[in-house]
């Protein structure tokens, strides 16, 4: 059975993003109501955390940038804290439409981890050239390792139930792309099951992307990094705990 709204916690790294989190977190409380709102202000220099506040979410603080793997590291230890069994990543940078939230928690009834897919269904998200080679060549040895066909692994809107949660909130990598390859890749060695949903994709509604088509050379081989990294460190288990 899917999870319970009273028991999701929706999670929102977000960095000097003050101009975009009002209407993200105003978005997440009118798609999933009765679900948590955490958005982990990843050391903003901004009004990013008073901003999130009075948009009816919970902030944490973090007193440093961590980045997003560190930020939702946090997220996962307070919602296995705090008795949520399902966790809900969404970027505070607007692109990510919170009513698709449903539709990923739908899909932990069969897995352990939904990540919305901006290349499925029929959304029109593209991505050209090298940036695009290199994410083909990340879901190819992703997809080898969860063996499931997966079709973007870079993903930031990802669905994690009960036994992903408790996982990630020991063993959630920090490092850069750590958060997307890396994650999967720990998860998918600890025997969790790994599935897809398409997700629309729109536009920043502030700021400019991190990536740039020139850098997907450097993309491509600190992804391929993290990947190495997740494929020699011992595998880990996921730890005990009520199943719902």
């Amino acid at each position: 059975m899917p999870t319970s709204p009273a028991r999701l916690l929706v999670v929102v790294p977000a960095w000097n993003e003050n101009a975009s989190v009002d209407a993200v977190v105003r978005g997440i409380r009118a798609a999933v109501p009765d679900a948590g709102c955490l958005v982990i202000d990843d050391g903003s220099s901004d009004e990013t955390a008073r901003t999130a506040r009075a948009a009816g979410a919970r902030v944490l603080r973090l007193p440093f940038n961590l980045g997003v793997g560190g930020a939702m590291r946090t997220g996962f230890r307070y919602a296995r804290d705090h008795g949520y069994d399902t966790v809900v990543q969404v970027d505070a940078d607007g692109q990510h439409d919170p009513r698709d939230i449903p539709a990923l928690v739908a899909g932990l009834g069969v897995a352990d981890i939904v990540i919305g897919s901006r290349f499925t269904g029929d959304g029109d998200y593209g991505v050209k050239g090298p940036r695009r080679w290199a994410m083909h060549v990340l879901a190819w040895a992703v997809s080898s390792v969860a063996r499931r066909r997966l079709s973007d692994v870079t993903s930031g809107f990802k669905a994690s139930g009960p036994r992903a949660v408790r996982l990630f909130a020991d063993t959630y990598p920090a490092e850069y792309l750590g958060d997307t390859v890396e994650a999967l890749v720990i998860a998918a060695r600890a025997g969790l099951r790994i599935d897809e949903c398409p997700a629309r994709m729109r536009e920043r509604q502030a700021g400019s992307p991190s990536h740039r088509p020139l850098k997907a050379t450097v993309y491509l081989a600190r992804a391929g990094i993290a990947f190495l990294v997740a494929m020699i460190q011992p595998r880990v288990g996921v730890p005990e705990g009520a199943e719902s």
